[in-house]
């Protein structure tokens, strides 16, 4: 059964006018949407507005509009995985490079129920990554923005010390940022 959007703020009215009525449209759009970061990572409404967002922003941004429109039993998820080549391709060659066979990375989805949902990109599943996460938490929307770096950064310090002692974490991480430049790449 598909949910109507029905709240009268201004961003669901944007959103209904442009034809996307129900929670399923959304997410089918939002899924199809570039992945980029936007312009103000605070603006969540910028992912409906640029047609472009992370992991972190489009996730917010549905949990903002479920919570909206009163949508029950959506959860905004913040997990720390292992990216490696299998389960993130585009970040192979960085990882290969860097003789790294994985990376943690913070990562958002949405959960509906029991059922994960991930909009990252139009062939994102959380299947894919659901066997090397290492914790979740649930989160909420203004979370995905000062909260989530400081959370993956501190989980970053510990695992480069547990981990890779002869890296400096300033190193990893912009490792970590050239992974992130590989999956924005077309």
């Amino acid at each position: 059964m598909d949910i109507q959007l029905q709240s009268n703020d201004p961003l669901t009215i944007d959103i209904v006018e442009s034809g996307v009525v129900t929670w399923e449209d959304l997410i089918r759009c939002v899924k199809n949407f570039h992945y980029g970061r936007n312009s103000n990572r605070s603006d969540l409404s910028l992912v409906w507005y640029e047609r472009k967002g992370s992991c972190s922003s489009k996730h917010a941004f549905l949990k903002n509009i479920a919570d909206l429109n009163k949508i029950p039993n959506i959860e905004l998820m913040l997990c720390m995985f292992k990216m490696t080549a299998e389960n993130t391709p585009k970040v192979g060659s960085v990882l290969k490079e860097y003789e790294l066979e994985y990376i943690p990375e913070a990562h958002c989805y949405i959960r509906f129920g029991s059922e994960a949902i991930d909009v990252t990109t139009m062939t994102s599943s959380f299947d894919s990554i659901k066997s090397d996460v290492l914790e979740e938490q649930i989160i909420q929307p203004e979370q995905v923005t000062d909260y989530k770096v400081d959370y993956h950064k501190s989980y970053m310090r510990k695992w480069a010390a547990e981990n890779h002692p002869s890296k400096s974490f300033d190193e990893l991480w912009s490792i970590r940022e050239k992974c992130i430049l590989a999956l924005s790449s077309i």
